[in-house]
């Protein structure tokens, strides 16, 4: 089992896919953090914008069982990539609610604060997918997170 880290303005009693935004980096989904730090941030972040105080809700993954299960697709990727790139450019890209990718479950490193700017540059064609993933890289800080798209993926996660 592992403990995961949601930061918001207010405590999440049950998961609502409705409330995810679209252009996120692996999709509209509930992301969470191994990294309560990281998620404590993301919690003072959403208060300044939001309103209100900063919230941590903590989880409990069963990550062996999502694993076992054949009908979770579960997509990990354990470092920044070529293919984490591409991915998240994707879906960074997407800005209607639409999945764009099968996976229930995916791991990866977060694309840092960074990320829209070098977006930016992708778009226009002044660096290209693997400069983008250098320079994504190069700012440093690698912090991991998972993200929930599917209703099935959450009966592998319960609120402690």
């Amino acid at each position: 089992m592992i403990t995961l880290y949601h930061g918001s303005n207010v405590t999440i009693d049950a998961v609502d896919f409705a409330k995810s935004k679209p252009g996120k980096d692996f999709g509209v989904g509930f992301y969470l953090s191994a990294d309560e730090q990281q998620a404590r941030e993301m919690a003072e972040k959403k208060a300044l914008l939001l309103g209100g105080e900063p919230v941590i809700t903590r989880f409990e993954f069963d990550e062996a069982a999502a694993l076992a299960d054949a009908e979770i697709s579960y997509q990990r990727y354990e470092a920044y990539s070529l293919e984490w790139g591409q991915f998240v450019k994707k879906n960074r890209d997407n800005k209607i609610r639409e999945t764009l990718h099968s996976f229930d479950i995916v791991y990866g490193p977060i694309a840092n604060d960074n990320i829209g700017f070098q977006l930016r540059r992708l778009n226009a064609d002044i660096i290209d997918i693997e400069k983008f993933v250098e320079e994504i890289k190069r700012k440093g800080g690698e912090t991991y997170q998972y993200f929930f798209g599917t209703e099935r993926s959450l009966k592998y996660l319960k609120k402690l």
